[in-house]
């Protein structure tokens, strides 16, 4: 029989190559707690490599931080500038790198999927993403940048999921089973 947690923290990252947003919250049953949201700049590095490095070492720093019981990221969306699309690709495969390090379960979502599930509206800007978190989170300040609130957007996705399992998203419990699931991927 399995024996479903009552608590569990959730990380969920956005990233990017110029800043990384992040939101951690705590599910209690149906209630939802935010603990953090933020954002990681790496405007001011010039080298590619160095942000990534940058990425990786702050999403390990984050998740020693909360100890999330789950990984929540966006997944990879198609754009038409193949150079940022590979940008975006590598800094999101750094942040799941680093999850997978630590042995927490990395689950990827569709930005119209984050944004249908907490707004009704697939196609609802960052603005009326940010205002529902607002309410549903109960917090007043604004943040800075909005993919603070697009890092916890994907965390609170991830928590309404377990409610409806009809999603099309991938769970990884660690570096195996990513590679096994992905084999074309790693050659």
């Amino acid at each position: 029989m399995l024996v479903e947690k009552k608590e569990r923290v959730i990380m969920g990252i956005d990233p990017g190559t110029a800043i990384m947003g992040y939101g951690v919250i705590l599910e209690r049953g149906n209630k939802l707690e935010l603990i953090s949201m933020g954002v990681v700049k790496m405007g001011h590095l010039d080298d590619h490599f160095l942000k990534l490095q940058r990425i990786f070492e702050k999403t390990v720093a984050l998740i020693d931080e909360y100890k999330p019981d789950a990984l929540a990221i966006e997944a990879p969306f198609y754009g038409k500038n193949i150079q940022v699309m590979l940008k975006l690709g590598r800094a999101q495969g750094i942040a799941m790198a680093a999850g997978l390090s630590r042995n927490i379960p990395i689950t990827e979502y569709a930005p119209r999927k984050i944004k249908q599930s907490i707004t009704g509206n697939g196609s609802a800007g960052k603005e009326q993403v940010a205002a529902m978190l607002q309410r549903l989170l109960n917090f007043k300040e604004q943040p800075e940048f909005l993919d603070a609130t697009d890092g916890l957007a994907i965390a609170v996705c991830h928590s309404f999921q377990r409610i409806s399992t009809s999603g099309k998203s991938k769970v990884y419990s660690g570096w195996e089973a990513f590679a096994k699931d992905n084999t074309k991927r790693l050659k």
